[in-house]
């Protein structure tokens, strides 16, 4: 029992930082640098990731006895495009200012490399609690990654942090110092440069730390 819960504490902790997809396995790029311009549309691309993560590893998991090697990608692709597709008519849905700002983003997500990645690794070989913990560690390690990215990112461009929920409501506001009114930092280069940054913080890190 006491084996179990500290199987499952390694799983899930491992997503947070020492497999985190973003910072230590370099997975999810695409969405990482495309949606972090503000810290709103990190999350939402985050909670997607969650739930469509959760879902196919669940799932997955409970039909893992049942894979055939020449069907078992193409079950996965099946299962990620049924979550994916239920997270992208929610945003139409209820939040469609948000999903028109992801644009192909939240569709994208059936072709990312952390969801096809933890079905092959974790959930084709391991029961429902390890696939749970496993998509839960990895899903809240990419969106605090995202979060991170795009709260620099957001601040150093507009200087706020800005979310919309029907009308704006300003979380944080920088002084006026033109060191924090840098347009570039919401342009793609802004993104490549703090995500680099970001990168070589926690090599410098995880280096000490050995």
């Amino acid at each position: 029992m006491a084996d179990n819960q500290t199987h499952l504490t390694r799983t899930f902790l491992a997503g947070l930082w020492q497999e985190n997809p973003v910072l230590r396995l370099l997975l999810g790029m695409c969405p990482t640098l495309a949606v972090t311009t503000s810290v709103q549309a990190a999350l939402t691309m985050g909670a997607s990731v969650i739930f469509v993560l959760i879902g196919s590893n669940l799932v997955v998991s409970l039909m893992r006895n049942l894979l055939k090697p020449h069907l078992r990608i193409l079950m996965f692709t099946l299962t990620i495009a049924t979550f994916v597709t239920i997270a992208d008519l929610f945003l139409k849905a209820y939040q469609p200012a948000m999903s028109a700002k992801l644009g192909p983003y939240i569709p994208l997500i059936i072709v990312n490399c952390i969801i096809i990645c933890r079905a092959e690794a974790c959930a084709s070989k391991n029961g429902l609690l390890v696939s749970l913990a496993d998509a839960v560690g990895m899903g809240l390690g990419f969106t605090g990654a995202l979060t991170i990215l795009a709260l620099i990112r957001e601040l150093l461009a507009t200087g706020q942090i800005v979310f919309e929920f029907g009308h704006k409501v300003t979380l944080l506001t920088l002084p006026e110092v033109p060191l924090f009114r840098m347009a570039g930092m919401a342009m793609p280069v802004g993104a490549f440069l703090t995500l680099g940054l970001m990168l070589g913080g926690v090599k410098l890190l995880t280096e000490k730390r050995a």
